[in-house]
């Protein structure tokens, strides 16, 4: 650095490369590095540093990738403790968070480490859950790791080692590797900087042989991917420089006044700045050029764009390629210079690698973790209830039963593990403890876990992932209820006021319809005025029981009459059915018909000590705090319900659905009214992101497809109900809008056949009676008007016959006229006749 430099190759390690990198920034050289993968060597720290291989930013997300690609949610971490190694797992850290995974154990390794101090570090990892193990160390350190892992026993089955791609560059390197090492590291995965095929690369690789078969004692050194980026810096800088000086750049340096003063056998004072550093840096950051490694291109971080790598899965005497990651596209099988072609695509269908062979030669997906073999049980949490003792149940500090124990046991049953656990009372004993306190403390560390009858609410599973709920429940209203007896007017009660009405009505509106179409044609419904209103009477009432008598003739009548008859069975047959019901079913009332009127209403309100229902009610309905009183058993439910609220007791209690079956299936003075208005489950809370959460999901959804927890819950909650579980709450009367649409459609028919028979009407009625157009005046009106309902109401073969003799009438009249004006024409000419004659006598007489 003495000299004049300008750029700088290297140094291979990240360590070095920190220092170096402060001296490059002050004077302003260059520094290109070809195997510094921290991603802390960031452009925007040390702007003269270029990184012309791939960040180790872009390995870590490759490795997030592959655990989320398998559904694991744990890692553990085994690194160098060095720059490298600790900004790698940092970046490791950091991408698996964005999957919503995690490292759950670091075990940083100092640089020298020794094979006792790493079996040491080994033996905790052994003791950890996660069965996920990252290594991301130095070659050196690297292939120790492995042997000593499987020394203890770490490589067999269940277990999942991940190398970062120092053991790619090994085997690439060194292969092949001895047979002991290589059994060190079956089933292991790493990674490998990926780059494309190409005849530059593979003439490069021929030239790379021949050279070192011939110089070297141990023959073909092999080629590794930082070999690929070492060649094409070189290029890239060559290419940089011409550049540089096509520009009009030129080499000229100047002293740093900071240094002048500096005195020591470092000798500072005798480095120089470049003065041409930016104009190069920025050559080489617009480089465009393809190399061995394949494209040399940066982007706006100052990155190699493209970043890929190889998973390799380590078989045997060698190693098999088992997919692509990109950071293009993700996981995939195909190479990633075809997927750049194509639109970007990371959905979970399209993320794909090859099956592997896991570390003790199976093909199964290991699980991903274990209990920790570190002799310590799951401290379970279980609510020490003092009322609903069927749910759970502690008797002492060892013994509990009850409905949520003897699932969770069931479940624990059918896991492909063991799983050691002990169950701990939570509570004083003398009320019923808070189940959100309880989950509280899981993410404080008291509980591993916590079972029983814990609602699945909003502000629990902010705090705990729960599992499948192995019981349905929701807030009801649970009141008193009163048997309702019959009375004489029973048989109303089917439908409502309204209902009774508007039927009413139609009965009379379409035996009115009726009686208009039929009047001018049917006998039945004429006579006199009195006569054809009790018709009109009968016949509209006699349809309920289809007994009228009189028969319709017009086509419009039989029309109207057959849409009426089929409303009218409809309407017997739904009142038949209600009043039967009403008769033969038992009936409750309760002045409470459901939450909306206890919310309107000012009655005191009972709930469970310690239950999610308070705050419901007072944060979600708003309900005064001052109306709501703490039960704890259901002897004080049964007392506070009977009092009621004028006698110091409450109007309902507002409960968990499964309390209140239990409760009410001994007590049949009371009943739930009203629906549920809250829907939730119970489930078992465990930590966030515990695997064993999923696992007893998945045991609890065959508990129920095998019919076990059916059994479980008729074991524990089933009662013999009591004489009034089948009664029913209130009247259920028939409703107006349940006939709606069948009235329309009467209606509509009626109103239809009125107009077709009041165009046919008028249309008679101008052929039969033609209008006198010259006759304007009110009388002539009023006499026309009375003529129509005169024509109304006459009988139709009345009007016929009566136009068939007007029609007869004058057709005679017609016909005399005609002979009598025949006549007269004929006398008229045999009087011309005459006078022509004579005309002419006189004067042919006059003439002779």
């Amino acid at each position: 650095m003495e000299g004049q430099t300008v750029a700088i190759i290297g140094p291979q390690d990240a360590v070095t490369s920190h220092v170096v990198s402060h001296v490059a920034n002050e004077l302003q050289v260059p520094l290109l590095s070809f195997s510094a993968t921290d991603p802390t060597l960031s452009s925007l720290q040390f702007p003269y540093f270029v990184r012309t291989t791939q960040s180790d930013q872009y390995q870590m997300a490759a490795i997030a990738e592959i655990v989320d690609h398998y559904g694991w949610r744990e890692v553990i971490a085994i690194y160098v403790d060095d720059d490298h190694g600790r900004n790698g797992i940092a970046a490791l850290g950091d991408t698996l968070a964005a999957k919503r995974c995690r490292i759950s154990f670091k075990a940083p390794l100092s640089v020298e480490a020794t094979e006792d101090e790493i079996t040491d570090l080994l033996v905790k990892v052994a003791l950890t859950e996660s069965r996920i193990i990252v290594v991301h160390t130095h070659y050196n350190r690297g292939p120790v790791v492995f042997h000593v892992a499987q020394y203890l026993g770490m490589l067999g089955t269940g277990y999942v080692w991940i190398a970062t791609s120092w053991l790619s560059t090994a085997l690439d390197t060194n292969s092949p590797f001895p047979s002991d090492v290589m059994d060190d590291i079956q089933g292991v995965l790493t990674l490998r900087t990926y780059t494309p095929d190409s005849v530059l690369k593979r003439k490069f690789i021929s030239r790379w042989r021949n050279l070192t078969d011939a110089k070297t004692p141990n023959g073909y050194i092999g080629l590794n991917a930082y070999g690929f980026y070492a060649y094409d810096t070189v290029w890239l800088l060559a290419r940089a420089i011409n550049s540089f000086f096509k520009q009009g750049g030129n080499l000229s340096f100047s002293k740093d006044s900071r240094l002048s003063d500096i005195q020591g056998h470092l000798r500072l004072d005798s480095l120089r700045i470049f003065n041409g550093g930016n104009l190069l840096r920025d050559s080489i950051l617009q480089a465009n050029m393809t190399g061995t490694a394949g494209p040399a291109r940066f982007n706006s971080h100052g990155d190699l764009i493209n970043p890929a790598y190889e998973i390799i899965n380590v078989i045997g005497t060698g190693y098999r390629r088992i997919g692509y990651w990109s950071n293009y596209s993700g996981l995939s099988v195909v190479r990633p210079e075809t997927l750049y072609s194509k639109p970007p695509n990371r959905s979970s269908s399209n993320q794909r690698l090859y099956s592997v062979i896991w570390p003790g030669q199976t093909t199964q997906k290991p699980r991903g973790w274990v209990f920790p073999n570190n002799g310590r049980h799951l401290r379970i949490g279980v609510p020490n209830r003092v009322s609903f003792r069927e749910f759970v149940s502690v008797k002492g500090s060892e013994m509990t039963s009850g409905f949520c124990i003897d699932v969770f046991t069931a479940a624990i049953n059918l896991l492909p593990y063991a799983v050691p656990y002990k169950l701990i009372p939570f509570g004083d004993g003398h009320n019923n403890p808070s189940c959100t306190e309880l989950v509280r403390l899981i993410t404080a560390g008291v509980y591993d876990a916590a079972v029983g009858d814990i609602a699945i609410i909003t502000n629990r599973t902010k705090m705990a992932d729960f599992t499948q709920p192995y019981i349905e429940s929701g807030l009801v209203v649970v009141a008193p209820v009163r048997k309702l007896d019959s009375n004489a007017w029973a048989f109303l009660s089917p439908f409502t006021p309204m209902m009774w009405g508007v039927t009413a009505i139609f009965f009379l509106a379409v035996g009115a319809v009726v009686w208009i179409l039929e009047h001018r044609l049917n006998d039945e419904f004429r006579g006199p005025p009195k006569r054809q209103v009790v018709t009109i009477f009968w016949f509209s009432f006699s349809t309920m029981f289809f007994a009228h008598k009189e028969k319709t003739v017009s086509a419009l009548g039989r029309l109207v009459l057959i849409i009426w008859l089929f409303v009218v069975l409809i309407i017997n047959s739904s009142y038949t059915a209600s009043l039967t019901s009403i008769l033969t079913v038992q009936k409750l009332s309760s002045p409470i018909k459901g939450i909306d009127s206890l919310r309107s209403s000012n009655y005191p309100i009972g709930y469970q000590v310690n239950s999610f229902a308070r705050n419901y009610l007072v944060d979600e309905l708003n309900i005064d705090e001052s109306r709501l009183v703490p039960l704890n058993s259901p002897e004080e439910y049964a007392k506070a319900l009977k009092d009621g609220p004028h006698k110091g007791g409450v109007a309902a209690v507002v409960d968990d659905r499964a309390y209140a079956e239990l409760f009410l299936s001994t007590r049949c003075e009371f009943s739930i009214v009203g629906q549920v208005f809250t829907k939730n489950g119970w489930g078992f809370a465990f930590p966030r992101d515990s695997p064993l959460a999923v696992d007893i999901s998945t045991a609890i959804l065959k508990l129920s497809e095998n019919g076990d927890l059916q059994r479980i819950h008729d074991k524990w909650l089933l009662r013999s109900a009591c004489s009034s579980q089948g009664a029913k709450l209130d009247v259920d009367r028939l409703q107006l809008k349940s006939f709606s649409g069948l009235y329309l459609l009467c209606g509509l028919a009626c109103l239809l056949a009125l107009f077709i028979y009041l165009m046919q009407i008028v249309h008679q009625f101008s052929r039969h009676y033609p209008g006198d157009t010259e006759s304007n005046g009110g009388s002539s009106r009023s006499a026309r008007l009375q003529t129509f309902l005169s024509f109304v109401n006459e009988k139709e073969d009345e009007v016929k016959s009566r136009s068939k003799r007007r029609h007869v009438e004058r057709t005679s009249y017609r016909s005399e006229d005609e002979m009598s004006s025949c006549n007269s024409n004929r006398k008229h000419i045999e009087l011309s006749s005459n006078l022509s004659l004579d005309s002419d006598t006189r004067n042919c007489n006059g003439s002779s």
